[in-house]
């Protein structure tokens, strides 16, 4: 089987397993390591040590995987038609029918169904073993899925999944970016996807939007200033002058990829996983009150199954404190 036959093979498998994009990039050192290495060295990166831990393994897919010659990497959208309001506004039932008037938090749309990082591991598992079984000759493999120590990102621009926009997002210029990455990290010799041209160019939407200012250039984003990075890794207080910026995000922020263009015409998610469920009786809007009363017990229930455990019940709550003070100023 030739190179181009190899890769053929490898699109159509991914295409078929229910993913909405596939690309190919070489496997070696990324293209703006220099870039990062700054980054981490001014200090944006805030309380997310474990981007300087890795630091050397996340430029390089090759020291993952010793022999690795390409990186198939897969995007799954997750945007939903549904916008997450409750239809009782700013009231919630509870059970017996006692309705509970108050202020309404928010929870970005990556976590508003099943945890994408099992939902995604287990479907690129899959795929690694079907390509296993057609190729029918010795591979290695290894998957990844954001906890690896690699930069997805990256990898998706030097595959042509998408290019690295000014709100720092890799966008498709039919997908937009609202999608899940994945890759596989793999010795079979394939042929590399054409990267995608940045179609950006003089859109600044993104960067006029951002209430934290965290966008503070275009292609440049200070972590410590940004909303998803205050309500799901920062772990102490926030500080005062960027309370009253975050409004009624409780986990996470969908402010930069709401304003740009590329979404407004991008398509609702396939995969049921990441739809909004009866199954977790969170809702994307929750109700600020009950989040602020949450028991450990409670957290856990509540978040099982959920990529939102990542925030612990004391983050929770003092997310939903801020934001319940933001809506008492409004």
């Amino acid at each position: 089987m030739s190179i181009e036959e190899r890769s053929r093979l490898v699109r159509g498998l991914a295409l078929a397993a229910g993913f909405d994009e596939v690309g190919i990039a070489p496997a070696g050192p990324v293209g703006r390591a220099a870039e990062l290495h700054a980054w981490l060295a001014a200090g944006r990166h805030g309380e997310m040590d474990y981007l300087r831990r890795h630091r050397e393994l996340r430029v390089d897919p090759c020291k993952l995987l010793p022999g690795a010659r390409s990186v198939i990497v897969v995007a799954q959208q997750y945007r939903q038609t549904r916008d997450g309001r409750p239809a009782s506004g700013g009231r919630a039932e509870r059970a017996g029918g006692e309705m509970l008037p108050g202020p309404r938090g928010r929870i970005a749309r990556y976590a508003w169904g099943r945890d994408y990082h099992r939902v995604l591991r287990r479907k690129l598992m899959a795929l690694a073993d079907e390509l296993q079984a057609a190729i029918g000759e010795p591979i290695e493999t290894r998957v990844c899925v954001d906890t690896a120590p690699i930069l997805e990102r990256e990898a998706g621009a030097s595959a042509g999944v998408g290019w690295i926009g000014k709100n720092t997002m890799l966008i498709h210029p039919r997908l937009g970016s609202f999608f899940f990455l994945g890759e596989i990290v793999t010795t079979l010799e394939l042929r590399p996807t054409e990267a995608i041209t940045d179609h950006c160019r003089s859109c600044h939407r993104c960067l006029d939007a951002c209430p934290t200012r965290a966008l503070d250039a275009p292609y440049h984003m200070d972590a410590r200033r940004c909303i998803a990075y205050l309500t799901i890794e920062h772990r102490g207080p926030v500080p005062a002058d960027l309370q009253p910026l975050m409004g009624d995000w409780v986990y996470g922020c969908d402010i930069c990829q709401d304003v740009c263009p590329f979404n407004a015409k991008a398509s609702p998610t396939r995969e049921s996983a990441y739809e909004l469920s009866d199954r977790y009786p969170l809702p994307p809007r929750p109700l600020l009150s009950e989040l602020r009363e949450w028991t450990p017990e409670q957290h856990a229930a509540q978040l099982a199954g959920s990529a939102m455990k990542r925030a612990t019940p004391d983050m929770l709550r003092r997310n939903a404190a801020i934001a319940a003070g933001n809506a008492a100023a409004r």
